[in-house]
């Protein structure tokens, strides 16, 4: 059979563009791929921009203070953490919780234990066990470090779902200055509102006794006020950061240069 030039021609600027066609959909695929194992994942992991950007801290209606022992300074958190010392990690060895007293006193003396005091500061449509004024039964919060919206039940097992989180580790704090405090003062820091916030169970266990530097919160809303408040709890108690951390804090900061300490008053 003979095949006329023309048609040759077509047939031939045919394969062409089938071939262009496929050489575009492999580099489509190609940089699908690369985009996906570099940033894709993980902007898709991340939760999008949600849940509050400051936790509470402080209810005067109910709650009494705790007595640090410095005032938490004044002004802006990066000029407060270039107040802080830094050093290095003391023995962690050493370290026992009932060195910071027995979990969840009653330091305000306003007739409820710190626990629930926290659980009735941070949770929205608070029920409070049958014929009392301090056990939280129940109630509703924006989870800080995630921002997910969590209905808290109390229980054997729901309690875990939402935990309370020292925002300055004990266990960092004894390596940071804390086996330096006296003991009613260590008993302050593990019950200072400032240093307590209602947390993801999860999250909670993650954080472990990480500081700035190996662990912060999910959720990117929360992150000055978390690295302010840690910053406030070490200037107002006298512990110190390593450099690490201090690093880490910087790098929150640089993103909200006028972020303020916080106090709990």
């Amino acid at each position: 059979m003979t095949v006329s030039w023309s048609a040759y021609r077509r047939a031939h600027r045919r394969s062409r563009q089938a071939w262009a066609l496929l050489a575009a959909l492999a580099l489509a695929l190609v940089a699908s791929a690369a985009w996906f194992f570099t940033a894709g994942q993980f902007a898709a992991a991340e939760p999008a921009a949600a849940g509050p950007s400051q936790a509470p801290v402080f209810d005067g209606t109910w709650m009494k203070p705790v007595a640090p022992v410095y005032p938490v300074p004044a002004g802006s958190a990066r000029a407060a953490l270039e107040g802080l010392a830094v050093k290095g990690r003391a023995p962690k060895d050493t370290y026992r919780r009932e060195a910071f007293g027995q979990a969840w006193l009653d330091v305000d003396r306003n007739g409820c234990d710190t626990r629930n005091d926290i659980l009735r500061r941070d949770l929205t449509a608070v029920g409070f066990t049958e014929g009392s004024t301090c056990g939280v039964a129940s109630g509703s919060i924006v989870e800080p470090y995630t921002g997910k919206t969590v209905d808290f039940r109390r229980g054997p097992e729901s309690s875990k779902e939402i935990q309370i989180d020292h925002v300055v580790a004990l266990g960092d704090a004894w390596q940071k200055g804390a086996q330096g405090l006296t003991p009613q003062q260590r008993q302050s820091l593990a019950n200072d509102p400032l240093n307590l916030i209602a947390a993801d169970g999860p999250a909670n266990q993650q954080k472990g006794a990480g500081d700035a530097a190996t662990w912060l919160p999910k959720n990117k809303n929360i992150r000055c006020h978390y690295v302010a408040r840690q910053i406030s709890v070490k200037a107002s108690y006298g512990l110190w950061v390593t450099q690490p951390e201090k690093d880490a804090m910087r790098r929150v900061l640089d993103s909200c240069p006028d972020q303020p300490t916080i106090a709990a008053q």
